[in-house]
């Protein structure tokens, strides 16, 4: 039997394979219409502050012209040299910042607690406490108003930050955010840290507490803002110009006659205070996106 033997190809007469070639993705009209809103929208969201800031540079605000402008022709700082003269602004945003930062302490110590003892221990009428605690959400300020200012009278707290800080410093918000992410943190490790004689304090500081980096930037955040922001409460039972917060003196400075035109220096005071709350933001936002994010997921 004869075998034919059959020259080999040379790698000149070789076919190439076919490749693929590499294709830089598209951007779909889809993509670029939603960017476009987005960004409308952040325009749109962003426009107050920017107004804000024009406003408190032009010499009595905006409304002493009736023609609508973006910058104005002469920016000046008479606004704020005027208000911060006259005015003690600083006492008022020291009032603030002790009022919304021994609030916010109290308030995440409270809703860490809290979210952790309904997330994790079993006692009888457990799910009727949780249920008393969201049916208060419900419940508008203005009914409990009275009776919280008669309690605060009685105690002699009047015109004291203490006053805005003992009835605010328990917030069912946090703790309802506590308990659901809580929720998520695995029971394995409550456990084995009792087995390893942990007492319940040890087990929530060294095992449930690391894991609460997110729900902490969340719990700041929100309970900061909501006690910054705060007008009601703090304008029933602080009586005195020189305990008031920002947000009673700025309703303060609407109705002074010192000013030709108060919303000036309205603007001037805004665009002050609410810087404490964009470093805030800044500081923890990245723990409030992962918070909320896992939050809603869990």
């Amino acid at each position: 039997m004869s075998t034919t033997l059959r020259p080999a190809a040379s790698p000149a007469t070789t076919s190439p394979i076919p490749r693929t070639a590499a294709r830089a993705p598209r951007t779909s009209p889809r993509r670029w219409l939603l960017v476009a809103a987005l960004t409308a929208l952040a325009l749109l969201m962003v426009f107050p502050l920017y107004w804000m800031v024009v406003s408190a540079l032009t010499p009595g605000g905006q409304s002493q012209s009736s023609e609508f402008y973006l910058w104005p022709d002469q920016p000046t700082l008479a606004n704020f040299t005027e208000v911060f003269s006259t005015q003690p602004v600083w006492r008022w945003v020291a009032n603030s910042l002790f009022i919304a930062v021994v609030t916010t302490a109290i308030s995440v110590c409270v809703s860490l607690g809290a979210g952790y003892a309904l997330a994790k221990f079993s006692f009888w009428g457990k799910g009727l406490l949780y249920t008393a605690f969201l049916i208060t959400i419900m419940i508008p300020i203005q009914v409990t108003l009275v009776p919280s200012f008669l309690v605060v009278a009685r105690l002699g707290l009047v015109d004291s930050p203490w006053a805005v800080i003992l009835p605010t410093a328990f917030d069912v918000v946090g703790i309802f955010i506590a308990r659901q992410f809580m929720l998520s943190v695995p029971n394995a490790l409550v456990e084995a840290a009792r087995v390893d004689g942990a007492g319940e304090f040890r087990a929530f500081f060294s095992v449930v507490l690391p894991t609460c980096g997110p729900l902490i930037g969340v719990l700041v955040i929100l309970a900061f803002m909501a006690r910054w922001n705060d007008f009601l409460w703090p304008m029933v039972v602080l009586q005195g110009n020189e305990s008031l917060t920002v947000p009673v003196a700025l309703s303060t400075l609407t109705n002074n006659p010192a000013f030709a035109s108060p919303w000036g220096a309205v603007m001037a005071v805004a665009t002050v205070t609410v810087l404490p709350i964009l470093v805030v933001f800044l500081a923890f936002q990245r723990q409030f996106v992962q918070g909320i994010a896992s939050t809603g997921i869990k």
